[in-house]
């Protein structure tokens, strides 16, 4: 089992390993999110979307973006620290860091067979949609029902006695 460390990769090196797979015949999957604070729900879409194909590749979102989608005090954890977490995970094949608000950008550079996006979409809300049907990769919906948020956690946390 490769290293964490070595999973996460820049976007050149990434499109060049894809390719490499995609010759072998291999089924490539693409995830994304921001995973800040990971959690049994971030486990079980993981789990999910690599059983879509052969590799898994992950977008974490960077900082940058983190705070542009979620608002002030996120991240928690800076975007190093969150894609070490993901890549620690046996489902994880390789990890890419992108600035961008969506990935509609990883998905026309890296050109995965499968776009997997969790439960807390439907195909008619996932905002890459229209690019991965001009691409013809297939979208798939994964992962358990959205009762998990890091939102949650954090809140269950601050309301938690404090001794």
């Amino acid at each position: 089992m490769r290293a964490a460390s070595s999973k996460i990769v820049s976007r050149d090196a990434l499109c060049r390993g894809l390719a490499e797979h995609k010759r072998r015949g291999q089924r490539v999957v693409l995830a994304n999110g921001c995973f800040d604070m990971l959690h049994v729900g971030h486990i079980r879409y993981l789990e999910a979307a690599r059983h879509e194909g052969d590799i898994l590749v992950v977008g974490v979102n960077a900082d940058s973006s983190v705070r542009n989608l979620k608002g002030s005090g996120r991240p928690v954890l800076d975007e190093n620290a969150r894609a070490q977490l993901v890549a620690a995970l046996r489902s994880v094949d390789y990890v890419v860091l992108f600035a961008e608000p969506n990935v509609e950008a990883l998905l026309e550079e890296l050109r995965p067979d499968v776009h997997a996006k969790g439960t807390d979409y439907t195909a008619e809300s996932v905002p890459e949609r229209a690019v991965a049907a001009r691409l013809g990769i297939r979208v798939a919906i994964v992962g358990d029902p959205k009762d998990h948020s890091t939102r949650g956690l954090l809140e269950s946390i601050r309301k938690a006695p404090h001794a």
